[in-house]
């Protein structure tokens, strides 16, 4: 994707804004990347996340006729959604294979803009994150769940999104950090869901579900982790404290307790680099330096295995060189 020097937060219009008529022919879109605060690799394990979308993100421009284009999310989403193929213009400010969410942002932009453009209302946000979701899994080869899709689509400027993926509520979390900064680190070591670790760990999960006979992680005890060979009981264990640590983290941002936020993203961090084996030496090189700039806490954010690190800062310390501070903005939208 090419790189622009416009920035998402000088974007205006609501989600979906304009009518039909208006848009068709040519229409563009963005959507947001996305930084997720705490609740990592639970999504597909029906569980708790607390992302927020960011100020950064993909923007698609797409204009009627042009031949088949030759890339499997542009072909994905025409199929799932019934359209005929556009021609497509594409800029980004949003690094890719950094854990961001640069793939649901990207297919998201490319439906909306594809939608509008034959004059067709797009699905409501749960639809398209749904159908997303069916492009990034069965036409790219990409498995993810709900939590990119959906903090796209649902983002909302100075929030964060709780999400329970079991009932599909969403629940907006004032984001107020109180003079404390968000950035995340690029720990140089490029991430892709089809080549990482992340498929393993997902198949992992689902046999844990299986030998203990639930639908899904979200149903089991702690000592339930005694019963599966390891190791499926240290995945067992961090999906259920990872849970734990999302209302947590909700509790803290509520009171204000900008420190406990920090050790919770370092307990976030322990338990996907002990538990679920995410982690890989850059990403530790990079939560190190987080904290020796005195970061109050760090973690790997996405799905690990490399990708970027998300720390928070207090008032008066900075980030280390290269980081990317990051702010709540608004969810996906036509331009």
């Amino acid at each position: 994707m090419a790189s622009t020097a416009s920035r998402a937060s000088e974007s205006t219009g609501e989600p979906y804004s304009g009518s039909v008529e208006q848009r068709a022919g040519r229409a563009r879109a963005f959507a947001p990347g996305r930084v997720n605060l705490i609740g990592e690799h639970t999504d597909y394990n029906d569980g708790l996340c607390l992302p927020f979308a960011i100020e950064r993100g993909v923007t698609v421009t797409a204009e009627l006729g042009g031949p088949e284009a030759d890339d499997p999310f542009v072909r994905g989403a025409t199929a799932e959604l019934g359209l005929p193929p556009c021609r497509l213009e594409v800029e980004s400010d949003l690094p890719q294979r950094a854990g961001l969410a640069s793939s649901a942002a990207y297919t998201v932009a490319v439906s909306l803009a594809l939608c509008a453009a034959v004059g067709t209302d797009a699905p409501d946000r749960l639809e398209l994150a749904r159908v997303c979701s069916r492009v990034e899994t069965d036409w790219v080869g990409q498995p993810t769940g709900l939590l990119d899709q959906l903090a796209c689509l649902y983002g909302e400027a100075g929030h964060a999104l709780r999400l329970d993926i079991r009932s599909l509520a969403v629940q907006a979390v004032p984001l107020q950090l109180h003079g404390h900064r968000l950035a995340t680190l690029d720990s140089g070591a490029p991430r892709s869901l089809a080549g990482s670790g992340y498929g393993e760990r997902r198949a992992e999960c689902e046999r844990a579900a299986r030998e203990l006979g639930l639908g899904s992680l979200r149903d089991a005890g702690a000592d339930d982790a005694d019963r599966l060979p390891e190791p499926l009981g240290k995945r067992l264990l961090h999906v259920l404290s990872e849970n734990g640590r999302v209302d947590a983290m909700v509790a803290a941002l509520r009171e204000r307790d900008m420190a406990e936020a920090g050790r919770l993203l370092d307990a976030s961090h322990h338990s996907l680099r002990d538990d679920f084996a995410a982690s890989v030496p850059e990403v530790e090189a990079a939560v190190e330096r987080a904290r020796a700039a005195g970061a109050l806490g760090a973690r790997m954010v996405g799905g690990g295995f490399g990708g970027h690190v998300l720390a928070v800062f207090p008032p008066g310390v900075a980030p280390p060189a290269g980081a990317l501070e990051v702010r709540a903005g608004p969810g996906a939208r036509l331009l």
